[in-house]
Parts: C-alpha cells; sequence; structure tokens
C-alpha cells in the first residue's frame, strides 16, 4: 500500500510539472521521483523514441507495483 501512494503522489507531481497544472511552471525535472519508483525497468529505456520516454517511465512503477501485489498475494495463499 505504501508502495502505491508514493507512486500515486510521483504521478501527480509529475503530471502538474509537465503540464503546469495549478499555474506551476513546466519544469524538465517533473518525473524525477517516478525513476527510482520504476528502476530497474527505467534503465531498458534508454533506446525508446523521445516522445515515448516520459510517458513510459510514468508507466515503469506500475511493473513494480504488480510484482509487489503478486508476491503479497502467494505469500497470503500459502498461508492458508
Amino acid at each position: 500500500m505504501g508502495f502505491g501512494l508514493l507512486y500515486l503522489a510521483a504521478l501527480g507531481l509529475f503530471l502538474v510539472g509537465t503540464f503546469g497544472l495549478f499555474g506551476s511552471e513546466r519544469g524538465p525535472l517533473a518525473g524525477v521521483f517516478l525513476v527510482p519508483l520504476g528502476l530497474p525497468w527505467t534503465r531498458l529505456l534508454d533506446g525508446v523514441a523521445q516522445p515515448l520516454l516520459p510517458w513510459l517511465a510514468a508507466l515503469s512503477p506500475l511493473v513494480n507495483l504488480a510484482i509487489l501485489v503478486a508476491i503479497c498475494r502467494l505469500a497470503t495463499a500459502k498461508r492458508r
């Protein structure tokens, strides 16, 4: 649950910084908090086209979230 909340907060900051929402300035470092949450998958995005790069980096923490959910479900299923 904690990872999911961190991901939502980082995604919100990314959207605010990318589109300049709420009167904030657009910045090139809007997705800086998404990079560590998406490791190691963000390291695989080196050859991707530049327009797709921010969006794939924003979605890469979902892979880690899916892995964490699967591990938690397997752990609780083995206890039963």
